[in-house]
């Protein structure tokens, strides 16, 4: 023990020792520092730790509360809509079977119309059915009337009198009574069909005599040959009738410059038209139409427009003279107009002049009026001078 406390002391007293032993000293200083540091860090990163998970934490049950609150609205607000969606399935329950009342009571009303109609229908479908048992009676006389009248129309002189009658009836109902004249005597002594007055009174001639039984051999031909020679034969007729029509019924100055042949059914008119163009345009190169009751009673209303137009300048015309005559009159209106305007100026003039003299009359009563008679007779000096003015004036 005495040894080593001898090199101890020996030791103490080494500087090299003592620098040691120093040095080492202020290392564990150090190392304490050091340490110190680090727990002071590691304390206030702890404390720091623990204020950040405190603000977690209020942030936390801020957030709960707010989700709380949330959750209560929600809650009210789904309680809300909740109790307008049980309101508006009321109001929609309401509406929907107040639509269907209305909608029972509309398909009940209709269904009741329905029946009502369809009863109605019926009814009228048995009236109809009795009207069309009739028509089928009427048709069976019909066909017979038919087979009478085909045996009538066989005769050459009764088809033509076919024709003039349909042509007639035509005229009669779209020309009034004067503007045509049936077997009208020409110059020629000559008498159409029918003759319709134009306006410049040259007669529009119409012939009715259309030559059937070319087109009824035509349409009846059993063969080619048969119908070759039936077109041929049609061709001669028609143009035999159209140049008739041309030389007896067209003379310049007193017929119009055309005249029509009446073809009294549709058909004939169509087949001719088909069939047959060189015809049609021979007849429109001698200056006669082929019409068909159509074209006529079309033509018919021509007519009528032009002699309306007719009537309206003749109208015209009158209303043009009388207009003249109204002119006349007014000029002669407006000369004694100035005439009495200058009576008028003169009178007013004399009575400017009577309204002078009038005034000049006031102007000397008045005077007389203000002289007193009454003063002495130096008064009637002085009254004398005035008279004098006025028996001067």
């Amino acid at each position: 023990m005495q040894p080593f406390l001898t090199s101890a002391g020996s030791l103490a007293r080494d500087p090299l020792f003592v620098a040691a032993a120093i040095a080492a000293g202020a290392a564990i200083v150090v190392a304490g520092l050091i340490g110190l540091v680090l727990f002071l860090i590691v304390r206030a990163r702890a404390r720091a730790n623990a204020e950040a998970a405190q603000l977690e934490a209020a942030e936390a049950q801020a957030r709960i509360l707010e989700l709380a609150r949330l959750q209560t609205e929600t809650a009210g607000r789904i309680q809300q809509m909740g109790s307008m969606l049980h309101q508006q399935q009321s109001e929609l329950q309401r509406a929907v079977n107040e639509r269907l009342d209305a909608v029972t009571h509309r398909l009940g009303q209709s269904m009741q119309a329905t029946s009502t109609q369809t009863n109605e229908n019926l009814n009228k479908l048995g009236e109809r059915l009795a009207v069309i048992d009739r028509a089928q009676k009427n048709i069976t006389d019909l066909a017979s009337q038919v087979t009478s009248l085909q045996g009538i129309l066989s005769n050459k002189q009764t088809r033509g009198a076919f024709g003039q009658g349909r042509m007639e009836m035509i005229v009669q109902d779209g020309l009034p009574k004067g503007s045509y004249e049936f077997q009208h005597t020409l110059s020629n002594r000559m008498r159409p069909d029918c003759a319709i007055f134009l306006p410049d009174q040259r007669p529009l001639i119409v012939d009715a005599k259309f030559p059937l039984e070319a087109i009824t051999a035509f349409r009846e031909a059993e063969d080619e040959n048969a119908r070759g020679a039936a077109a041929k034969l049609l061709r001669q007729h028609i143009g035999t009738h159209v140049t008739d029509i041309s030389k007896k019924y067209l003379i310049p100055g007193e017929t119009q410059d055309m005249a029509l042949m009446f073809v009294p059914s549709e058909s004939v008119y169509a087949e001719l038209h088909d069939g047959f163009d060189d015809i049609v345009q021979k007849a429109y190169r001698a200056k006669v139409m082929i019409v068909s009751p159509s074209l006529l009673m079309l033509a018919i209303q021509v007519i009528q427009q032009i002699q309306k137009d007719a009537r309206m300048r003749e109208a015209a015309d009158k209303i043009h003279a009388e207009v003249g005559h109204l002119m006349d009159d007014l000029k002669r209106l407006q000369d004694r107009v100035l005439k009495l305007q200058n009576h008028f100026g003169q009178a007013n003039e004399d009575v400017r002049q009577i309204l002078v003299s009038a005034e000049k009359v006031e102007k000397r009563a008045s005077r007389i009026k203000d002289v007193d008679f009454d003063e002495e007779a130096d008064d009637q000096l002085v009254l004398a001078a005035p008279l004098r003015r006025v028996a001067g004036e």
